[in-house]
Formats: structure tokens, C-alpha cells, sequence
């Protein structure tokens, strides 16, 4: 195929499409996020489609396209876990073996101290909780207090919530930072989140301003790789905060799924050579943890609609691949992530049309096959199938 110049990955935050053969081991058994969400009469994804949604293995949702446009297969995640960070860590390279910690009893008295005593604030909650109902259970006696809202979920975060007007946002992203700093060895959380809301009782609402603070990579992924040989590495949306940061040379935050295609569709419009990854977390944060099964379907369809103006708009030297980083099946009554497949779509005019890659090994299979865009080698996991799909 012909040198490739620019490759997009673009993340559906959630997106699974089937349960993972070791579903069981994460209690849940019969998820199926894109079987859901096809159903609803919200769900028109034609873009998808055409690049081989349906035709994945195992998929049974949609109708297959007889002559797709791109290539595809489906992903399986090595990782022990089923979070934003270790799905995206495995996207770019890293296989965890071992979890991140969890705290479904909540944080021990050995962090709580020490977090209270440098913020001088107290803690309120410090238990699993979903994020608009802790604002509206804890949000007044916040603000009536000043002490911090600490809560988790069943993914390994450590989250506080705080009034804008009680809690001024850079003072709240510098608790963050000094429980990040505490959130280290066995308590190494995945993500601090900073959580900020407002408004009046009982209408809080929560902000666009939050903001996570993530560990950073333990081994190299393919975003060092890339920096290291002197290409572009740019991310949009939650990208920057999920790798802390490292070798991502230029960062674009996003309101929602939708602004986030449009600063995707600006980076087409830049003349970079390297990567640009894109998160769209909207179909989990707002949808798949509300368990709203008709406004992820309807998200599905927004999404496609801007994903066939950026298709058209590509260049001969341009990759693209659509992921996602694990399941959150808004039609289970969990709402939890889920241990999912998830789908691989691949695009462009170097690419095949219709070549199933089968069923992959490990997300990381992605992060190999972009090195071997850019005819690079790198100390990473996966296994590329380039030499299958490209032209």
C-alpha cells in the first residue's frame, strides 16, 4: 500500500458489541451494548454499515452489507479489567495483567486521613455511587458544609464532587492532584475525577469542567513510539487525561460526542503527519451508565451522520479505525461496564474492502497495526494485521 500520512482512531467510549468469552468472571453474562441499542428505532448507523459493523463475527444485530467499504474484525480485551483506562492502555499497546484496585466498601480510613488532613476539608459519602444521584443525596449538606463529595463506582476511580460556588474549580483540581499523589502502590486508582457541579437545591447539575487525573502508562504504548520517531500524536476528547499526558503532543477538550467530531473534523482539515485519537465518551458517560437505551441509539445515529462527512472528506494517505475501550450495555439493569467484544472497523484508500480479520487476541492488535502503518517497530503488545488488510 501506499505510505501512510495521518491515521484516525476513533474511540466509541462503551461500544461493545457481544459479551467477552470470560463475561462470567465480570457478572456479565448476555451484555450486548450494540444488540440493545439496535433495536431502538433511534438507531440508523448506514456509515457503519458500510464499513462492515455488521458483518463482524458474532455480531447479529443490523444487516450485513454484501460489499463493504472497509475492513473488520473483532477485538478481545487481555486485560484484567474493563475500564476507560486499561482499554484504552491495551488500544495503545499495554496488556494489564493484574487490576487496578477497586473499593466497593469504599476508601480506607489511611487514605481518607491523610486526604482531609493536606485539603483541610472533611469527606462525605466514600462509597459506590452514581454521579447525578451523589449531587442530589449529598450536594446541599456540601454546600452547607464545604466538606468534599468522595465517591467511587466498579471501576478503579477515586471521584470528588464540589459546588463551583463552594469550591472554586482550580482549588478542586489541586485536591485531585494531592490524591492523586496519595493514590499510589496499592491504592493506584486508575483515575481521579474531579466532579464539579451547580445549581440550586435540589436542581444541581454537574459541569462540563470535569477533569481527570490518571496514572500514567506503566509500560511504553505506541503514542511513545510515535513521538519518539518524530511524528505527530494528537488527541481529542479525554485522550490527554487517560495517558496522563505522555507523548501526546497536542490536546483538543470536547463538550460532547458531537463537538468532539467536529474537532475531529478540524484535525482532518490540519496537514499532520502521525496520529490523531479521539474519545467520544458520551455514549457511556451519559447513555450506557444511565442505562438509556434509547439516547446511546440515537447517539449512534448522530455519530454516524458526522462520521460520513469525515469519510468523504479523507485523503488517499489517511487511515481510519473505529474502536471502543469495553461495553456499558444500557438494556442489562446494570449500570456498570461491561466485559464485551468490541468492534474493529479499518478504512481508506490503502485499506481492502470486506477482509474480516476474524476475532483478535487483544486490543492491542490495533496499536501494532498503527506502528506498522508508519513502518515503525516498537516494544509494545499485539500483533499486527496490516499485511492482511492492506492493499
Amino acid at each position: 500500500m501506499s505510505e501512510t500520512k495521518r491515521v484516525f482512531i476513533i474511540v466509541l467510549d462503551s461500544f461493545g458489541i457481544g459479551e467477552a468469552p470470560d463475561a462470567a468472571k465480570f457478572h456479565d453474562e448476555g451484555s450486548n451494548t450494540l444488540g440493545s441499542i439496535a433495536k431502538a428505532e433511534e438507531f440508523y448507523t448506514p456509515n457503519l454499515k458500510k464499513l462492515g459493523m455488521f458483518n463482524i463475527d458474532g455480531v447479529t444485530a443490523g444487516e450485513k452489507e454484501k460489499e463493504p467499504a472497509g475492513s473488520y474484525g473483532r477485538m478481545t480485551e487481555r486485560s484484567q479489567g474493563k475500564d476507560t483506562t486499561i482499554g484504552h492502555w491495551e488500544i495503545a499497546g499495554i496488556i494489564s495483567k493484574e487490576p487496578l484496585p477497586t473499593y466497593p466498601e469504599g476508601f480506607p480510613d489511611e487514605i481518607l486521613d491523610e486526604f482531609k488532613k493536606q485539603t483541610g476539608r472533611g469527606i462525605l459519602c466514600n462509597k459506590p455511587y452514581s454521579g447525578t444521584d451523589v449531587i442530589r443525596d449529598y450536594g446541599k449538606q456540601h454546600v452547607e458544609t464545604g466538606d468534599l463529595i468522595v465517591y467511587t463506582s466498579a471501576d478503579s476511580v477515586f471521584q470528588i464532587a464540589a459546588h463551583e460556588e463552594v469550591v472554586p474549580l482550580e482549588e478542586l483540581y489541586r485536591y485531585c492532584r494531592i490524591a492523586r499523589e496519595i493514590l499510589t502502590g496499592k491504592h493506584g486508582v486508575g483515575r481521579v475525577i474531579a466532579r464539579p457541579f451547580n445549581g440550586e437545591y435540589p436542581d444541581y447539575k454537574r459541569t462540563p469542567h470535569r477533569h481527570d487525573f490518571s496514572l500514567l502508562p506503566p509500560a511504553k504504548t505506541m503514542l511513545d513510539c510515535l513521538d519518539e520517531a518524530g511524528l505527530d500524536t494528537i488527541g481529542v476528547g479525554k485522550i490527554y487525561d487517560i495517558f496522563a499526558g505522555k507523548s501526546i503532543q497536542k490536546t483538543t477538550s470536547i463538550v460532547n460526542n458531537t463537538d468532539g467530531m467536529i474537532q475531529t473534523l478540524k484535525a482532518q482539515q490540519d496537514d499532520f503527519h502521525g496520529l490523531c485519537f479521539v474519545n467520544l465518551v458520551d455514549f457511556d458517560m451519559v447513555y450506557g451508565h444511565r442505562n438509556d437505551i434509547k439516547g446511546y441509539a440515537r447517539a449512534a445515529t448522530e455519530f454516524d451522520v458526522q462520521l460520513g462527512q469525515f469519510m468523504e472528506a479523507m485523503r488517499p494517505d489517511d487511515v481510519l479505525i473505529i474502536t471502543a475501550d469495553h461495553g456499558c450495555d444500557p438494556g442489562t439493569p446494570s449500570t456498570d461496564h461491561s466485559r464485551e467484544y468490541t468492534p474493529m472497523l479499518i478504512y481508506g484508500q490503502g485499506i481492502k474492502a470486506g477482509v474480516s480479520i476474524g476475532t483478535r487476541d487483544t486490543f492491542a492488535d490495533i496499536a501494532a497495526t498503527v506502528l506498522d502503518l508508519f513502518g515503525l517497530k516498537g516494544e509494545i503488545a499485539g500483533t499486527s494485521f496490516l499485511g492482511e488488510v492492506a492493499k
